[in-house]
């Protein structure tokens, strides 16, 4: 950022919210694990219910985990910038339809794939360990780390940016404070503290969009209403039209480079999608029944952030440029500060002024956190279930699983760290890791999922793919750079053209090898190998003589043993397999359905008729995306609540002494507690 740009908030409002409101969430945290010990059957002490929760999240709370989870600092900076330099058609090729809420509906199919075939997994690697052995499985463990430590320490160089021009904080000291807080609480409390803290931090980013959407539509005296925005929109193509869009507007989906945006997106968003552990881990934390049902609604939801904050913030930033409240007023925002992703942070103060920046800050705050939370226990499984327990003490015992679980997330939260600061101080922006990151991690996409999708994949066909796609995409980038521009340079290699030839090389080619290859010489593999994956023992009953009042057998509490080994929480994970297998077709219709709808049937007749948005029609399109975020907010806000209130309920009861019997309905209906029936 230019440094004649002065810091609207002081230096102190920066560290007061990366480390007051951090460290607020860590005692929380540490207050809910208190309860959940005391009162409840879920022990953080155990590794099952550290590491997946005990396999008992509801759908409303596993989608709010989704939207969390997909929610970086990207997410709102990279959809207000891409608002920005293209108009409207940057938040819905990039960061809405073609760009990233297919991959959910997509991943609800694997999370179908995942109950129906390897119920009791930790990880997706444990899936490719006991399907292809130790070579495919370290290959994996490359591809699934590489693809974690990108997220994250693009989760930190986005937040860093946007805390550093708000308040003037030192950006190193911003890079290292923002995960501590994440790291105590995650520590504290494992997957359900991250599911709890994902909540908090949703609602909270959810309630400031509708405050920014509501000021910029309705109340602001410098805009005020879809119709001023529509002519100050028009005013803006005029004085700076758009390279590649029809007659340079910024009212309109015809855009060339949107479109280039939007495929590099997608293809980006899938590798960090099917390869990042936490999208697994939260279908792995679902039931059986709902996985599916949870997916669909976190993509719906998800839609719902970067298409309210992108077009409400970044349209804000284009149509205020010149206005002498914006932050770069006289001059336009300079291609640096376009790619580090300042344009909302800009448009927030040019707004409402400190607050509209200490909006903003919280709001990056609570994505940033929420997001690398999801990012630490995802590592922290891999290492201690796939390289910890598998090659270096497969007789681990769950007191050590749980030692080194909480090891690894202190030590990927000091690595997340250290690379993002690699990447700021060798001049690498949100921007360009945002593109190249897709060419990277590309070529194993379709061999992660075909491992639990496709019978016939081979161990060859899936390393090659993954190895191939890898290799193509880098020679595809670079080669491309250098023909384009002439030179190879962080300018040139970060550049539209040269990103897109290396993700599509890299994903198609790791489809085409991987496809090819297992074709010639397929495989037939049995999926009773990974449904054995961790099998539990069975659960000893308690016997209790039933009351004379009550013909119903009461529900006992499953005793806890830390001594046992791990066992899973119940034996309903294993569901009838021609209702899953119903559950499959489900999940591979609506998401082809949906995502049908919004890849082609919506944007592609507006981009070939190269249609020019009307003022009724951008009024209609503001008044859509107010009922969208109501909408997420319902799923992610008030359907979690509805659907755990027995639950809260009768916890409340026990913090207060007062003791609880379930009947057997209202234990199925629950399911909260690891529940046995006694036998009469």
């Amino acid at each position: 950022m230019s440094s004649t740009i002065a810091p609207v908030l002081p230096q102190g409002a920066g560290y007061g919210v990366v480390v007051g409101i951090g460290l607020f969430f860590a005692l929380l945290m540490a207050c809910v694990s208190y309860l959940q010990n005391r009162y409840t059957q879920y022990s953080t002490k155990t590794s099952e219910e550290f590491n997946t929760a005990s396999r008992s999240v509801k759908p409303g709370l596993i989608a709010n985990g989704v939207v969390s989870a997909w929610t970086w600092a990207a997410t709102l900076l990279q959809s207000s910038t891409v608002a920005y330099e293209y108009g409207i058609s940057g938040p819905f090729w990039v960061r809405d339809a073609a760009g990233a809420t297919v991959q959910i509906f997509m991943f609800s199919v694997l999370a179908c794939k995942v109950k129906q075939n390897a119920p009791y997994c930790h990880t997706f690697l444990e899936i490719i360990y006991h399907r292809y052995g130790r070579t495919t499985h370290i290959v994996f463990i490359f591809f699934a780390l590489m693809t974690n430590t990108l997220v994250a320490s693009q989760l930190l160089l986005g937040g860093s940016a946007v805390v550093t021009a708000l308040t003037g904080m030192n950006v190193y000291a911003a890079v290292f404070l923002i995960p501590l807080g994440v790291c105590i609480y995650v520590v504290l409390g494992g997957l359900r503290a991250t599911f709890l803290c994902d909540y908090s931090h949703t609602i909270i980013v959810m309630l400031i969009i509708l405050y920014f959407m509501f000021d910029v539509y309705a109340t602001n005296d410098m805009i005020g209403s879809p119709s001023q925005m529509y002519d100050l929109l028009k005013a803006a193509s005029v004085e700076r039209p758009v390279d590649g869009n029809t007659d340079g507007s910024y009212l309109t989906l015809k855009s060339n480079y949107g479109l280039v945006f939007g495929v590099i997106q997608l293809c980006s968003g899938m590798g960090t999608v099917f390869l990042d552990q936490g999208y697994w881990q939260r279908a792995i934390a679902s039931r059986p029944t709902t996985a599916v049902r949870a997916y669909i609604m976190g993509g719906l939801a998800w839609f719902a952030i970067p298409f309210g904050f992108a077009t409400t913030l970044g349209l804000a930033a284009v149509a205020l440029t010149n206005h002498p409240s914006y932050p770069t007023y006289p001059n336009n925002m300079t291609s640096s500060q376009i790619s580090a992703g300042l344009a909302a942070p800009f448009g927030a103060t040019a707004l409402a002024g400190q607050n509209g920046a200490t909006a903003l800050l919280l709001t990056l705050f609570m994505a940033v956190t929420s997001s690398a939370s999801s990012q630490l226990i995802a590592v922290s499984s891999i290492l201690t279930f796939d390289v910890y327990k598998i090659y270096i003490k497969p007789t681990a015992t769950p007191q050590q699983l749980i030692f080194v679980s909480h090891v690894m997330i202190c030590v990927f939260g000091v690595v997340m760290a250290c690379v993002a600061c690699l990447w700021n101080g060798i001049g690498i922006d949100l921007g360009w890791l945002f593109l190249v990151m897709g060419l990277l991690i590309g070529g194993a996409v379709f061999p992660a999922a075909f491992t639990i999708l496709w019978k016939g994949q081979t161990q060859l066909g899936a390393v090659s793919g993954a190895i191939g796609g890898l290799v193509a995409g880098l020679i595809a980038w670079l080669v491309e750079a250098k023909v384009y521009y002439g030179t190879l340079s962080v300018e040139t290699t970060g550049a539209l053209y040269p990103t897109l030839a290396g993700n599509m090389a890299s994903v198609l080619t790791g489809l085409i090898l991987t496809l090819t290859i297992s074709y010639l010489k397929p495989d037939n593999f049995n999926w009773e190998k990974t449904r054995a994956i961790n099998t539990p023992k069975p659960l000893n009953s308690t016997s209790t003589p039933p009351s004379p009042k009550d013909p119903k057998p009461p529900t006992v509490l499953a005793p806890r043993d830390e001594e046992e080994p791990e066992r899973s929480a119940d034996s309903t994970l294993i569901e009838n397999p021609q209702f899953l297998q119903k559950t499959f077709v489900l999940a591979v219709t609506v998401s082809a359905v949906l995502s049908t709808i919004m890849d082609i049937i919506i944007p592609i007749p507006m981009f070939l008729s190269h249609y020019v948005f009307s003022k009724p029609f951008f009024t209609a399109w503001v008044v859509i995306s107010f009922i969208w975020v109501f909408v997420a907010f319902f799923l992610c806000g008030i359907l979690p609540i509805v659907e755990t209130r027995r639950f809260w309920g009768m916890l409340l009861k026990r913090v207060f002494g007062r003791k609880v019997v379930l009947d057997a309905q209202q234990a199925s209906d629950d399911a909260e507690p690891v529940q046995v029936e006694s036998k009469a």
